[in-house]
């Protein structure tokens, strides 16, 4: 039960014989005749049997009827191969199927043939889908990813608003009743803001709000990591070790920014916009939990002071890519040395409970500068602007599934930030985002079973196998590459595992209730479901902890329209989600589909030897950096 329970806390976090060679086969058609030469060795020469009627008189009746047996496979296969010499003329090499002409038609129609494709071929290629797809409203951009998972979206509406639907597990009814409760607005407006108004008063209060607990800062910061996934200062979490992906290990990293870069906090003039929209996001939040209007701006504006001393420190992304300079495992008793003011074992313990954690329990640290730097921040904050700070990080994420005026003030900062409009975002379309989110691999049980044929998977492991081997066959070519690093690169190609489609543990439903089975869902209670699901993740994080890595463990789920390369387990992983039009269909020509879904697959597997995947001796490194310089 828990190892397949795996896969959904990981996510929480992050043609079947096809032939390349077929010029041969063409030319081997086209030139078969009489008395030819077949490909298998054996020779048919029709007149020589007829030449000889001396000999057959000869011939016993077990050879008589051998010859004839000969003689009669020798007419068909001629007469097959005739045929299909003849189908290659009357087509002249044409595909005239109906999935050609469809996928044809939609070539042309993405064409801007007004364009000299001499002069701008982008635009000649693809200027008429541009014309024909502008982007919608709501939407900073507009691609054929976007357009896939519209497509996919529309068909788990249907999955999951269909209560006459065959179901056969508990886990897709939870799912069912999880959107439910999402899309019945009647009663979330009827609730207003009280189910995070008390879950303030849980965590001890907020002065913005109300009074507050100013000495439980160390408490208030172990509930908000361990039950909300909240990341306030630092985020902590459970993945296979880089250095050993035989183990599972506890990992720290920087976090705690509101907005998605440190850029936008200390580039301020460049920003200025984004900057006032998101105070005035912030005051807006405050006010509908309570808040008076200029306490609660002054109160804001501190937590702004802090969040951009915070984006100061923080590492840039930059200078995060190489993993041996940022990699640093120490034990948990070597936390306080780096960061004194966090009771580390406490909150170690309380993230982890019912695990036994104690000072000798190692831990990757992938910010070891932060930390001390953080440490010294808190250290000279005043505890106000702390409990602020803490408290806003929860507030933050759970206002997205409170009222109306809680969207509409998201919305209406979303717009400074990226200048589009949400508001015409259907409901529905945000609870299939959340219900995806939080329980996609029930949801992906559904979307699987109405979408997926298992053809597919059949036939992309066989693209991929191709796609490998054609890899490997480039690797000869490259003269930079020293015989120790290219045979390494073969058995990592050779290696990597390929996951398509789904898990496997979806389509049983006895397995598929098993992950879900501690997960309480309420079709009315929309809140409650989403901090409910957050305790349920953490309890099955702490689970990973004390196993193995599980291989077969998903960070997608399976309508999601993307693919990923994991460096640690050295896998690619294609959902069924964008095994589907344009990039994929089991009736188009194979060309097709290796320059749709072929083209992604390629991309995953060159992320094995990019900067975060790659194997080079630190020689031949230095030599090729110094080439390319």
């Amino acid at each position: 039960m828990e190892t397949l329970r795996e896969s959904v806390v990981h996510f929480t976090f992050q043609m079947s014989a096809y032939k390349r060679a077929t010029l041969d086969e063409e030319e081997l058609v086209d030139s078969i005749g009489e008395g030819e030469v077949y490909p298998n060795g054996v020779q048919v020469n029709l007149r020589g049997v007829r030449q000889k009627p001396g000999c057959w008189t000869e011939r016993t009746h077990v050879e008589k009827r051998l010859l004839a047996l000969v003689l009669l496979l020798g007419v068909s296969l001629l007469a097959c191969l005739l045929s299909l010499g003849l189908q290659y003329r009357n087509y002249n090499g044409v595909c005239l199927s109906e999935p050609c002409v469809s996928v044809t038609s939609s070539i042309l129609r993405s064409l801007d043939r007004s364009v000299d494709p001499c002069q701008d071929f982008y635009s000649y290629a693809c200027g008429g889908w541009i014309k024909s797809n502008p982007v919608p409203d709501g939407h900073s951009r507009w691609g054929t990813f976007n357009e896939l998972w519209e497509h996919n979206q529309a068909i788990m509406k249907h999955l999951l608003e269909n209560s006459t639907m065959n179901i056969s597990s508990a886990a897709e009814h939870k799912a069912q009743r999880y959107y439910q409760a999402c899309m019945n607005e009647t009663k979330i407006e009827a609730l207003g803001s009280k189910p995070l108004q008390d879950l303030i008063e849980k965590l001890g209060g907020w002065n913005i709000t109300g009074p507050w607990d100013r000495n439980n800062f160390q408490e208030i910061l172990q509930s908000v990591t361990a039950y909300y996934r909240a990341s306030p200062f630092f985020s902590i979490f459970v993945s296979a070790d880089s250095k050993n992906s035989s183990s599972n290990i506890i990992q720290i990293d920087q976090s705690g920014l509101g907005l998605p870069s440190r850029d936008y906090y200390l580039n301020k003039t460049e920003n200025e916009k984004v900057l006032i929209g998101y105070l005035n996001f912030m005051v807006q939040i405050g006010m509908l939990l309570g808040g008076s209007e200029n306490n609660t701006r002054e109160q804001m504006q501190e937590i702004l002071d802090f969040e951009t001393a915070l984006a100061n420190i923080t590492i840039p992304q930059d200078k995060r890519r190489d993993e041996e300079v940022i990699y640093h495992k120490i034990t948990a008793g070597e936390l306080k040395t780096l960061a004194p003011v966090i009771d580390w074992m406490a909150l170690l313990q309380t993230v982890f409970h019912p695990v036994e954690i104690n000072e000798t329990e190692p831990v990757v640290v992938y910010a070891k500068e932060y930390l001390i730097d953080v440490s010294a921040l808190i250290n000279s904050t005043s505890k106000r602007i702390l409990n602020n700070y803490v408290v806003w990080n929860v507030v933050r994420k759970a206002s997205s599934f409170l009222d109306q005026r809680f969207q509409d003030a998201e919305e209406k900062f979303m717009e400074v930030m990226y200048g589009t409009k949400k508001t015409c975002l259907p409901r529905w379309k945000f609870c299939i985002s959340d219900t995806d989110n939080n329980l996609g691999f029930a949801l992906g049980a559904m979307f699987v079973n109405a979408t997926f044929a298992e053809s597919s998977k059949v036939q992309a492991v066989q693209m991929i196998r191709e796609i490998k081997t054609a890899f490997e066959e480039s690797l000869s070519n490259l003269s930079w590459m020293d015989e120790e690093t290219r045979k390494a690169a073969r058995e990592k190609a050779e290696a990597i595992y390929d996951m398509i489609g789904y898990p496997n543990f979806i389509t049983d439903p006895k397995e598929l209730d098993k992950v879900f089975n501690e997960y309480d869902v309420y079709s009315d209670l929309y809140f409650e479901n989403v901090m409910n699901f957050y305790n349920f993740s953490a309890r099955v994080t702490t689970e990973q902890l004390r196993k193995a890595p599980n291989k077969d463990q998903w960070s997608m789920t399976p309508p999601t329209v993307n693919a990923y390369y994991s460096p640690t387990k050295n896998e690619i992983v294609f959902p069924a989600g964008i095994l589907q039009a344009p990039f994929y269909m089991s009736t188009s020509p194979m060309a097709l589909n290796f320059g749709g879904i072929g083209v992604v697959m390629g991309h995953e597997l060159t992320h094995a030897f990019d900067d975060q995947g790659r194997y080079w001796t630190f020689c031949l490194f230095s030599r090729h950096s110094q080439r390319l310089s």
